[in-house]
């Protein structure tokens, strides 16, 4: 006669020990310290910057073995070509949805209209730090951007933390190995399988200090700037916070439902991660255990090795409302009328100059300044009005591209066949614990 013995059920883990809770509290903390000692709140951005280096730290070799791993072990390089190419089509939609929604929102709400600025009174000066990438980039073109995607050697891209440049090479030597095959090809998948787990423990460490970070941004941002910061041009940032809702939840929701998944589980599986680029305004904070969550979650990691590390640079959907929507403001606030045909040429060249956006330094203004230029229309000048927001846009520029990477993810992995559904709607409903601090 048997006995049945039921497994005991795991204790509830106290509330504090929740990442989500004790992010949300050192963000509620950060407030609190930028209102009310705003000096030394300042002081404390060396929490936000140790973090973001320590992440920054391992994001390289982690994209390196996740995507080799994933390309060795789909056996297909046929396959692995045709997730390439539906994740590029992709890109491509969404961001020329993307594009037309903050032209369309910029244009219904005109959020520059009655500010008359006059461009010769604006100083010129405030321009000087991202002038000169400015420059190069706009003068560079296509051309210069793809150069720059092949690395000078595969060790300079992984000493400079080039996401691109790390994921080319990791195409490359995860194709070679596939080729090869056999003893070799399995010994040489095996360590880079062994150095990933590593490496996703060592993310497990860092992410638990996550809340210090936040901590950090979010005081130096308060003490720094303070909430009156945001009085002369409130319309312009509310505007682009409600434009990537509408985006998240409207086109991203859609596209999702299309794949079996609520978006707003979705989001909530997330949250961790999302609140830390929020008080972060960095997506690369979070980029490792994004990885190990979507895998988690049940979407292949072939394909989210190939996808995630490629959207961080061809597909930044709330960075591509930012250019249109920001473009249109600075014509309205400086009364320059715009032609059909201009917003056709904003629309073309914000096509290609988004896709340069992460990893250039100041890449926000930069990329403006480089769209601005090929629209002689507008006064480049005019970039001098959204300096000031430029920290608070950033917020929700970073968490709305981050949102707009994990569902091309999902949704490529649904178009290709390899997402668990039942997995993934278990996780969803809370039904599998996933813990991205375990490694």
């Amino acid at each position: 006669m048997s006995t049945i013995t039921a497994a005991p059920t795991a204790e509830p883990k106290p509330l504090y020990t929740s990442l989500f809770v004790q992010v949300l509290a050192a963000l509620v903390l950060g407030i609190i310290l930028g209102v009310a000692a705003p000096d030394f709140a300042i002081g404390l951005k060396i929490l936000s910057d140790a973090f973001l280096k320590l992440i920054s730290m391992i994001v390289a070799p982690i994209v390196f073995c996740v995507v080799v791993h994933g390309i060795a072990g789909a056996g297909d390089l046929k396959k692995v070509g045709r997730v390439g190419v539906k994740a590029l089509l992709y890109f491509e939609v969404m961001t020329t949805v993307a594009l037309v929604v903050g032209l369309l929102l910029a244009y219904i709400f005109g959020p520059g209209h009655g500010m008359n600025i006059d461009p010769s009174t604006l100083d010129a000066k405030a321009l000087n730090t991202y002038a000169d990438n400015a420059h190069k980039l706009a003068g560079g073109g296509i051309g210069a951007f793809l150069m720059n995607v092949i690395p000078t050697t595969s060790f300079d891209a992984l000493s400079r933390n080039d996401v691109l440049q790390v994921l080319f090479f990791a195409v490359l030597f995860g194709v070679g190995l596939a080729l090869v095959g056999g003893e070799k090809g399995a010994l040489v998948t095996s360590v880079i399988d062994a150095a990933s787990t590593v490496l996703f423990r060592v993310m497990g460490l860092i992410v638990r200090v996550a809340p210090l970070g936040v901590l950090g941004a979010v005081a130096y941002t308060v003490g720094k700037y303070g909430v009156g910061s945001l009085k002369q041009l409130v319309s312009l940032v509310m505007l682009f916070y409600i434009s990537v809702g509408i985006f998240v939840l409207g086109v991203l929701g859609s596209v999702m439902a299309l794949a079996g998944i609520n978006i707003l589980k979705f989001l909530s599986y997330l949250r961790e991660e999302l609140t830390i680029v929020l008080a972060t305004a960095s997506s690369d904070a979070v980029l490792p255990q994004i990885m190990k969550k979507l895998e988690r979650m049940g979407v292949k990691d072939s394909v989210v090795g190939l996808v995630i590390p490629t959207g961080y640079s061809f597909n930044l959907d709330a960075f591509s409302i930012y250019l249109t929507l920001a473009v249109v403001f600075i014509a309205q606030a400086t009364n320059t009328p715009l032609s059909f045909g201009d917003l056709l040429l904003v629309l073309g060249v914000s096509l290609i100059t988004s896709k340069g956006a992460h990893g250039v330094p100041g890449s926000a203004i930069v990329i403006l300044a480089a769209t601005l230029n090929a629209v002689p229309s507008i006064p480049a000048i005019g970039l001098v009005l959204v300096l000031s927001v430029d920290w608070f846009i950033g917020m929700a520029r970073a968490v709305g591209n981050l949102i707009g990477n994990c569902v091309a993810t999902v949704v490529v992995a649904a178009w290709e066949g390899d997402l668990d559904r039942a997995k993934a709607a278990k996780v969803l409903e809370g039904g599998e614990l996933v813990d991205v601090t375990a490694g």
